[in-house]
Order: C-alpha cells, then sequence, then structure tokens
C-alpha cells in the first residue's frame, strides 16, 4: 500500500498538482487522498477514481489477463460462456497423493 501511495503520490506531483485539487478531480475527499498516498486504508473506489481522474484508469485493467474464453472450452461448453463456477463435487482421495519417497514403498 505504501508503494502505491507513493507512486501515485510523484505522478500527482509530476503533473503539479496538489491533494486538494487531485480531491476535487476525482470527487473524493482530501483526506482520502491523504490516506491513499500515505499508504494507509483506502477504499477501492477512491483508488479508482483517483486513477481515472490522472487518466489512468485503463492501465488497471493491465495487470489482470484477459478473461476471454479459449475456442476450446467454447466447444466444450457448446458455445456457451461460463457464468459462475462449479463446487467440487468430491474432495481429492488420500490415496491420490503420497508424501516425497512413499510412492516407492
Amino acid at each position: 500500500m505504501r508503494d502505491l501511495g507513493a507512486r501515485l503520490a510523484k505522478v500527482r506531483l509530476s503533473r503539479n498538482l496538489t491533494q486538494a485539487r487531485l480531491a476535487q478531480e476525482a470527487g473524493t475527499s482530501l483526506p482520502s487522498i491523504k490516506r491513499l498516498e500515505a499508504g494507509r486504508n483506502s477504499s477501492l473506489d477512491t483508488l479508482l477514481r483517483v486513477l481515472r481522474a490522472l487518466n489512468l484508469g485503463d492501465r488497471i485493467l493491465d495487470i489482470l489477463p484477459n478473461p476471454e474464453v479459449r475456442p476450446v472450452e467454447r466447444v466444450q461448453h457448446e458455445g456457451h460462456e461460463r457464468r459462475r463456477a462449479r463446487t467440487r463435487t468430491e474432495a481429492p482421495k488420500a490415496s491420490d497423493w503420497a508424501w516425497g519417497g512413499e510412492e516407492d514403498q
């Protein structure tokens, strides 16, 4: 959190913005900006607002992998994209694994 806050402060300063001006442009409070830049607890909403105000909103998506469904998965699911995760129906069996070196015994 401290590293993120420090980087945001550097970007803000490189754009010659005061914390008060950034708070105004982001639509958030000055104490929220101070908390975020200090690396203290802050909301995701505040972070996203600040990133948008600094024109960095699209960059947040760069850290996430592209969720596009692979063609093989689409065929397996008969052309439908997955909309929910399925719980496992059975737990792994104890006989499916062994401690190192036990499989030879």
